[in-house]
């Protein structure tokens, strides 16, 4: 007796090998049998006749820390189909808290959450007290490390600094990460240098774990900002996922050609390296990104103090138009006009125009509407129209490339649905699926579901997760290839996607005939000594 039987459907056992026609038994949380079981019973049987059967999606590349302990149901990506997703990335991470860090986790305050962890294992095991939807595989931060140490001071760090780092990424990865991650366009990150991120990579490596990251920059400086990825990971001995991968900027379209080559040219000299990416050709956009790296200095408190100086203003406008060596300027590559705001509490009126429009709607320079927003505090939810579709299927049909949200874990309704946000929270699987397997024949359905499954689980050596095979997890999606599509735009980003049927984590139903069951049978995952390369 099989606690859930799937029965009739057509199979994709996320190797990229075609469809078989089998049925399914679990028992124990794990794949028991697959065959024919039509002479065998089940406490629950599925019938997935006319359907796609699939390990469970493996979400690359996310930013849920938070979200999972306002409500662990995680129902936005629950309900595409990701039954593990990996959070920690950009250089951000939950922990380790100490000194500057303790003031600086705003997500945290925003959300009302009381931060009763310092470590990494203690905020997992938190996770693991809770109980969570999908199960959860958690990198630590490089900012979040070099703020810890050093606050947001631009220098490189001393012999001492260095080695308190080193500590904390090896207690993070005792504790159980699967590597570190880094931002590098962001601060504090940007003010680390190549040699800086490369000694704490050396200590991950020690530890199997893989380095993500958040290169340098996305636009003018993406061959550079590549290269010096790839040279992280050559130099550390470690495998090395580039975040998000694009190019963003009209001048700047048509570079992932080159880049998608330097990737493989790595791989041939031996380093492990490969990228996640999006299916969508706008990016978030933050107010204060669009602001010069030195000027971040000291944190945004300073950062405010400086734009209040009339002395630095013309400095700051000069320096967004035309760059700055090591520092990507969005205004240079994108422009005022295509930057868009999405979400602006109490400033409806503004939402879906650009910054140039509103600028000019309130008869100010957009620099000057910028510096103010900051000053002020304001956060408008934004978006930058910075990629094109044609980079996007380049990357995305590439056989070195994976499937990264660089969403939430998010709901329509409570504190998580508040405010706009990406589509890409609630629509980046059923989007690759729907549009780019069915509608545009990028892909085929059988390579399209090895990017989600197979090829994540094996980036992150998780051995018993990402095909389904007898004796693994039962982590498991039943969709319907002729409707599954995602349904939230820009304009209205809080809906679940169609056509995600069923899905099951560790064997256990969560999601059925559509609808969350409420069920939190995911697990906290830890890299395993045993699995180190």
């Amino acid at each position: 007796m099989f606690d859930v039987a799937i029965k009739n459907g057509y199979l994709i056992d996320g190797t990229g090998n075609p469809w078989f026609k089998a049925d399914i038994g679990i028992k124990g949380g794990k794949v028991l049998e697959i065959g024919d079981l039509n002479s065998k019973d089940a406490n629950r049987i599925i019938d997935a006749k006319e359907l796609l059967v699939s390990p469970g999606f493996i979400d690359m590349h996310s930013h849920s820390e938070y979200s999972l302990l306002v409500n662990p149901k995680a129902e936005s990506k629950i309900r595409q189909g990701v039954t593990t997703e990996v959070n920690g990335n950009c250089g951000d991470s939950p922990a380790p808290i100490e000194g500057i860090t303790a003031e600086a986790a705003e997500e945290a305050k925003e959300y009302e959450l009381d931060m009763d962890w310092s470590t990494l294992g203690e905020y997992l095991d938190r996770l693991e007290r809770q109980g969570v939807a999908l199960n959860v595989a958690q990198l630590v931060g490089h900012g979040t490390i070099r703020t810890a140490v050093m606050g947001h001071e631009n220098r490189p760090p001393t012999r001492e600094e260095l080695n308190k780092m080193k500590e904390l990424v090896a207690q993070a990865m005792e504790d159980g990460a699967f590597g570190m991650s880094t931002g590098l366009f962001y601060l504090p990150g940007g003010f680390a240098s190549t040699e800086e991120v490369i000694e704490l990579c050396r200590v991950v490596a020690k530890y199997g774990g893989i380095y993500t990251s958040h290169i340098r920059g996305e636009g003018d400086p993406l061959i550079e900002a590549v290269a010096e990825a790839i040279e992280i990971g050559e130099k550390a001995n470690i495998p090395v996922q580039i975040s998000h991968h694009k190019a963003c900027g009209v001048e700047n379209w048509g570079k992932v050609e080159k880049t998608l080559r330097m990737i493989e040219e790595a791989r041939s000299r031996g380093v492990d390296v490969t990228c996640d990416v999006y299916p969508y050709e706008a990016c978030g956009a933050g107010l204060v990104s669009l602001i010069p790296n030195w000027a971040h200095e000291g944190g945004v408190d300073k950062l405010r103090g400086r734009l209040k100086d009339p002395k630095n203003l013309e400095r700051f406008k000069k320096e967004m138009l035309r760059g700055l060596p090591g520092w990507e300027s969005t205004v240079k590559q994108s422009g005022w006009g295509r930057i868009k705001v999405i979400g602006w509490k109490g400033h409806k009126e503004f939402e879906g125009k650009t910054i140039a429009e509103i600028a000019e709607l309130k008869g100010v320079d957009p620099f000057d509407l910028t510096f103010d927003l900051i000053i002020k505090k304001e956060n408008p939810e934004m978006i930058d129209l910075a990629m094109n579709d044609k980079d996007v299927c380049a990357v995305i049909k590439h056989p070195l490339s994976m499937v990264g949200s660089d969403g939430w874990a998010l709901a329509p309704y409570g504190v998580l649905g508040e405010r706009k946000t990406h589509p890409r929270s609630y629509g980046t699987y059923p989007r690759v699926l729907g549009k780019y397997v069915r509608e545009e024949k990028v892909l085929t359905i059988e390579n399209a579901i090895r990017k989600v499954t197979s090829s994540p689980a094996q980036k992150l050596c998780l051995r018993d997760r990402g095909i389904l095979r007898e004796g693994m997890w039962a982590d498991v999606v039943v969709f319907n290839p002729k409707t599954v599509i995602d349904k939230a735009t820009y304009e209205d980003p809080h809906r679940y996607p169609e056509g995600i049927e069923y899905v099951l984590v560790n064997g256990k139903i969560v999601v059925d005939k559509g609808e969350h069951t409420g069920a939190l049978p995911g697990k906290v995952l830890r890299i395993s000594k045993e699995k180190m390369r």
